[in-house]
């Protein structure tokens, strides 16, 4: 028969200060290889015991800035290197428009990253072997006694001053705890054939009653009254309407409320004639203006609005907004061709409402009086 080896020294105590006193003096001997077993948290158990702050922060710290470095440079690299496009007169690499990204890469990786170190660095999963498991000490301390452990591989261990300092301190029990050969050897338990094939017919289960209730059951009443309630759908036949269609075109002369319609469409030159910008020209506007003009107009007509596309020749050039023709337009002409488009420009209507079509026009005059001043501007 092999001599047992002895894991440590347990003691139970039956209240909650007994046992933050037992840990203080535990500190106060020297010991550094103890432990504290407890029902449910104890509040200043942590400084009772002198733990360090645990490793497993810098392990998140580490995952969560890597996670962040590689989704950066993932993200410049695809917009801004190897497929750019201008979208909306942003930059290629737009980070505000990234920063959900980064944000959910960093978070996921860091917190998943963590458990996984957790179980399988800290906690050496899949072992579970461990000379405590099943226990008395462990079952005491489970319910509502509180335990303190004290290992042989501590250096200050000898057995004769650990039942002594038990005995001081007045434990209401005083247990050694060997290992078993199991334990020696670092036996995997939990990879066993029974394990192993409860986590087969778990997943047989699982999977099963997935299947069943996504493709099967969803089809059954009453599950199905959403699906199969008498309804029109897109592009179906109507069998109420002598024509036949499903999709109804609104009544002639309908407007939408809050929506006027534009009466000059495909008529540049009576809408030159008749309209006439309503904002006055001012601070806020003209921010306006510009917001609205970097955004959609700028790629093609540039910031300046020279038509130096920013698309880098996915588009023809269009016509500069500085020259004499388009100069001498009146608001209204310029309007038309927002609201209609022009050439391969398509109609922005829906895009810029009333106001902002008409700031974007002060702003284009701001420009073209920026590059063709007169002597009287700078006086």
């Amino acid at each position: 028969m092999k001599e047992k080896i002895l894991y440590g020294y347990t003691g139970i105590f039956n209240t909650p200060d007994e046992i933050a006193h037992a840990a203080e003096k535990a500190v106060a001997k020297g010991f550094t290889k103890f432990d504290v077993h407890t029902p449910y948290p104890l509040h200043g158990m942590n400084k009772a015991m002198s733990l360090k702050p645990s490793k497993l922060g810098y392990v998140a710290l580490v995952l969560g800035l890597s996670a962040l470095m590689g989704a950066v440079f993932s993200l410049w690299w695809v917009s801004a290197v190897d497929y750019p496009i201008v979208v909306g007169g942003k930059p290629f690499f737009a980070f505000p428009a990234f920063v959900p990204v980064m944000f959910e890469v960093t978070v996921l990786t860091a917190s998943v990253g963590t458990v996984l170190a957790m179980l399988f660095v800290f906690f050496k999963l899949p072992n579970n072997s461990h000379p405590l498991h099943g226990t008395e000490y462990m079952r005491n301390v489970s319910a509502d006694k509180y335990g303190l452990l004290v290992q042989a591989e501590d250096t200050k261990f000898d057995e004769a001053t650990i039942k002594s300092f038990f005995q001081e301190l007045h434990a209401s029990e005083i247990d050694a705890v060997y290992w078993d050969n199991e334990e020696i050897n670092h036996e995997h338990k939990i990879l066993t054939p029974k394990f192993l094939g409860f986590l087969l017919v778990a997943g047989l289960i699982t999977s099963g009653a997935t299947y069943f209730a996504l493709n099967k059951l969803t089809y059954m009443l009453p599950f199905t009254w959403m699906m199969e309630q008498q309804k029109q759908n897109p592009q179906q036949k109507s069998l109420i309407f002598s024509d036949g269609f499903g999709m109804r075109k609104p009544v002639e002369g309908t407007i939408a409320r809050g929506f006027l319609p534009y009466e000059y469409k495909g008529q540049p030159d009576l809408a030159a004639e008749k309209l006439f910008n309503p904002l006055p020209v001012s601070k806020n506007v003209l921010a306006l203006g510009q917001k609205k003009y970097d955004t959609y107009c700028s790629p093609c007509h540039d910031f300046q609005g020279t038509g130096l596309s920013r698309l880098r020749g996915q588009f023809p050039n269009p016509p500069s907004l500085h020259s004499e023709k388009v100069r001498t337009w009146n608001d209204g002409r310029i309007y038309a061709v927002i609201m209609d488009g022009q050439n391969v420009m398509p109609s922005y209507a829906n895009l810029l409402d009333s106001d902002e079509r008409w700031a974007v026009i002060h702003y284009i005059r701001a420009l073209q009086r920026s590059l063709n001043a007169k002597e009287s501007d700078i006086k």
